[in-house]
């Protein structure tokens, strides 16, 4: 009489892979989503004007995620839609852990600049377009929208520097409006006019 093995005992056994392999793969993973970003979005090298004040807000999850930006083909411009309210105002509540929106920058009453997001990151402003955006959130007096000399003259110098930095157009200028159809910033959706003349107003700055 032949004597078998029982069944189980020829069923070859798959070995586990090494836990050295399965690092390596990660840390090559990480590596390339690394470098794939390091091509993608802006080198946060730029050097930020001494006229813009840096308040980055903190990762928070919501305003800001700390999520790379993928390209930056628009400057979006936005108002705050609360008239009378400082920049500092609007930068400390984008910096609340349950606000959910923020702006790479703040332009305000005074002409002051305040800068919130890192230009490398997505900002939280412009929907969909967030993605290849630069947001600028504008401060107004009244509830018509309209920006003041001083505002207005600080949004032009801050929107010819960035085009030049990133190699766009002035007509590159979008509203938030032309992203969602939202009427922001109201006065220059109301006034198509007086947008045109922004976009030319920096189109022909000069330092």
């Amino acid at each position: 009489m032949v004597e078998t093995k029982p069944e189980a005992a020829v069923i070859k056994q798959k070995s586990p892979k090494p836990l050295y392999a399965t690092v390596v793969v990660t840390l090559l993973t990480v590596v390339l989503i690394a470098i794939g970003a390091a091509l993608l979005i802006p080198d946060d090298s730029i050097r930020i004007p001494d006229w813009v004040d840096e308040q980055i807000i903190e990762i928070n999850g919501a305003g800001r995620r700390g999520v790379p930006i993928e390209a930056v083909n628009n400057i979006a411009v936005h108002y705050v839609g609360n008239p009378g309210t400082s920049a500092q105002a609007n930068r400390n509540y984008f910096n609340q852990p349950t606000t959910q929106v923020s702006s790479h920058f703040i332009v305000g009453l005074d002409g002051e600049i305040i800068q919130c997001v890192p230009l490398n990151e997505k900002s939280s402003a412009t929907n969909e377009r967030n993605r290849d955006t630069i947001s600028v959130e504008v401060c107004h007096p009244d509830k018509t929208g309209q920006f003041n000399e001083q505002t207005y003259a600080s949004l032009v110098r801050l929107c010819a520097w960035l085009c030049d930095t990133y190699e766009l157009e002035a007509t590159d200028l979008i509203r938030h409006y032309d992203v969602t159809g939202k009427l922001c910033p109201l006065y220059y959706v109301e006034h198509p006019e007086a947008w045109e003349q922004l976009i030319q107003d920096v189109a022909n700055y000069e330092e």
